[in-house]
C-alpha cells in the first residue's frame, strides 16, 4: 500500500537553502511563499507573474524584491534551483518543460497539467532530466491526514471496504459575490472544481488503498452562463458538481462528490470502512473531526491530529491559508532529501497523472460511455 510517511526527515547534505523562483503570485503568494519559509532547507528569493501592478504589489508585502514578468528567462536564470508552477493550470506544461530543459528542480501546483497527455509528456520530460520533481497534493501532509494515513497504515481497516468522501461549498452558488477568475469556469484552462478540490481526495484514496480500475461519474456544470459585473456573460464549460464512482483495484468501493453550489454550506464529511474497523470524519473545509475504532472496540474514539510542525512555524499565515501552507511545508520537508538523491514519500508527476486519468475517465464516463477504464 502507499504511505506517506508521518516522522521528521533527516538531516541533508546540503550546505545552503535551495533558492526558489516562484511562477504565479495568487496561491503562490498566499501559500506556497510562507510554506517554503516555513520549511526547512528552502528559500523563496524570487517571484514571476504576468501583471507588473499585482506583481509589485505582492512582491512588496512579501518582503521580495526580485520579481519578472517574463517567465521564459524566469525559468532559465542561473541563481535559482527550483522553480515552482502556481500558475493558472493551462500554463503548467509549458513553464515545467522550458524549466526542467534549463535543469532547474520542479513543483507543480494541481491539477499537474490541462489533460492526461500533457502530463503523460512533463512524467517523460521529469524522468529525462534527472532532477527532482513534484506535484502538489501538499492535503497529504495535512494534521488529520497524516492521523488517518498512519492509523489505516497500521492496520486498522484491514481489508479495505468502503471509501466515501462528500464536499460542498457555496462558491459557485449564483448568490456569491464576486466571481473568481475567469479560468476557473473554463475546462480548458483547466477548471472546476473536480480537478480543483475533489482531485486532492482521489489523490489522498489512491495513497490509502491503492489505485482504481474503473470509474462510472456524473459531472455537470449546473449554472451554464454567468452574468460578468461589467456586463456581458460568461460561458461556463467547467463543473461545479461531480459524483464519482469507482472500483479500487484493493476490491474496496469508492464513493465521492463534489458541489459548490450549495448556498449556505459548507461541509466535509469522509468514511472509510474494512473487515477490522472504520474511520469517519466530519466537519467543515476548515476543520474535520476524525474518530476511529477496530470492530471489535466499543465504538469509535477521537482521532488526535499529527503534532507534526515545521521548522519555522512563525511563518504561517493564518486562516485557511495557513491550514495549507502547514501543509506544504511539511511536504517540502518531506521533499528536500531528493535533492541529496534519497528517496521520498513526496506527490510525483506520475501521481498527478494518476488522478488526471480519473477525471478524464470521470468526464468520458459522464458524456455517456458508463464505465471507464482508468489507464495513466
Amino acid at each position: 500500500m502507499p504511505t506517506a510517511t508521518t516522522g521528521t526527515p533527516g538531516p541533508t547534505a546540503r550546505s545552503r537553502p535551495l533558492r526558489v523562483g516562484v511562477v504565479g503570485v495568487g496561491w503562490g503568494a498566499h501559500v506556497q511563499v510562507p510554506a517554503f519559509r516555513a520549511a526547512d532547507g528552502f528559500d523563496p528569493v524570487a517571484l514571476c507573474a504576468r501583471t507588473p501592478e499585482r506583481l509589485s504589489r505582492v512582491a512588496e508585502r512579501l518582503g521580495i524584491a526580485d520579481t519578472s514578468t517574463d517567465w521564459r528567462s524566469f525559468v532559465r536564470r542561473d541563481d535559482l534551483d527550483v522553480v515552482s508552477v502556481a500558475t493558472p493550470t493551462g500554463l503548467h506544461r509549458e513553464i515545467t518543460l522550458a524549466a526542467l530543459d534549463a535543469g532547474k528542480a520542479v513543483l507543480c501546483e494541481k491539477p499537474l497539467a490541462g489533460d492526461p497527455a500533457e502530463a503523460r509528456e512533463m512524467v517523460k520530460a521529469a524522468a529525462a532530466s534527472g532532477r527532482p520533481t513534484g506535484c502538489c497534493f501538499e492535503n497529504r501532509w495535512s494534521a488529520d491526514w497524516l492521523a488517518v494515513e498512519e492509523t489505516v497504515r497500521n492496520g486498522l481497516l484491514g481489508r479495505p471496504y468502503l471509501a466515501r468522501v462528500s464536499r460542498s461549498a457555496s462558491y459557485w452558488h449564483p448568490s456569491r459575490r464576486p466571481l473568481q477568475s475567469a479560468w476557473m469556469y473554463d475546462r480548458a484552462q483547466g477548471g472546476g472544481y473536480l480537478a480543483g478540490m475533489l482531485v486532492h481526495d482521489l489523490d489522498y484514496l489512491c495513497t490509502l488503498l491503492g489505485p482504481p480500475e474503473a470509474v462510472c461519474a456524473e459531472v455537470r456544470s449546473s449554472e451554464p452562463e454567468r452574468i460578468l459585473p461589467e456586463g456581458g456573460e460568461l460561458h461556463v464549460t467547467a463543473d461545479d458538481t461531480s459524483a464519482l464512482l469507482m472500483r479500487m483495484a484493493s476490491g474496496a468501493l469508492a464513493v465521492l462528490s463534489v458541489s459548490t453550489v450549495g448556498a449556505h454550506t459548507d461541509h466535509v464529511r469522509i468514511e472509510l470502512f474494512g473487515a477490522d474497523g472504520t474511520v469517519v470524519g466530519d466537519g467543515t473545509l476548515r476543520e474535520t473531526r476524525y474518530a476511529a475504532g477496530r470492530a471489535d472496540a466499543d465504538g469509535l474514539a477521537p482521532l488526535d491530529p499529527s503534532q507534526r510542525e515545521p521548522v519555522a512555524p512563525g511563518e504561517l499565515p493564518g486562516g485557511l491559508a495557513g491550514v495549507a501552507s502547514r501543509a506544504m511545508a511539511l511536504m517540502l520537508e518531506d521533499w528536500a532529501p531528493a535533492f541529496d538523491g534519497a528517496d521520498t514519500p513526496a506527490p510525483t508527476f506520475a501521481d498527478g497523472l494518476l488522478s488526471l486519468a480519473i477525471i478524464d475517465a470521470a468526464h468520458r464516463s459522464a458524456a455517456g460511455a458508463g464505465w471507464v477504464a482508468v489507464t495513466p
